[in-house]
């Protein structure tokens, strides 16, 4: 039993949260609707990944570097936190990529 990946998947959406606080992008920019789109996205991805597991698409891959903790069956714990991080980062990139073309829009730099 390893930690390795989760603390990983931590570490990172840790360092997409300090960006996000940093320049107000998501998260802190409009906290109620940002967490609403978080569970929302990470709700619809964990639906899929359940739908593709009980479709026998979807299999948990065996590492070392994993915990081994299921939350269900070929669900493992680090499954959600990749989610959730992979969610804020792309409305991070989202609301990032918007601002910057706002400010090329408006003729700013």
């Amino acid at each position: 039993m390893s930690v390795v990946y989760l603390a990983a998947l931590v570490v990172s959406l840790g360092c997409v949260l300090l960006v996000d606080r940093r320049y107000r992008l998501f998260l802190w920019h409009a906290p109620k609707d940002a967490a609403v789109v978080l569970a929302v996205g990470l709700a619809f991805l964990l639906a899929w990944d359940l739908a593709g597991i009980g479709l026998g698409i979807f299999f948990r891959a065996e590492t070392e570097l994993m915990t081994g903790v299921l939350l269900a069956p070929e669900l493992p714990l680090e499954e959600p936190v990749f989610l959730l991080f992979l969610c804020e980062l792309a409305m991070v990139l989202v609301c990032g990529a918007s601002r910057l073309l706002d400010r090329r829009k408006d003729g700013g730099a």
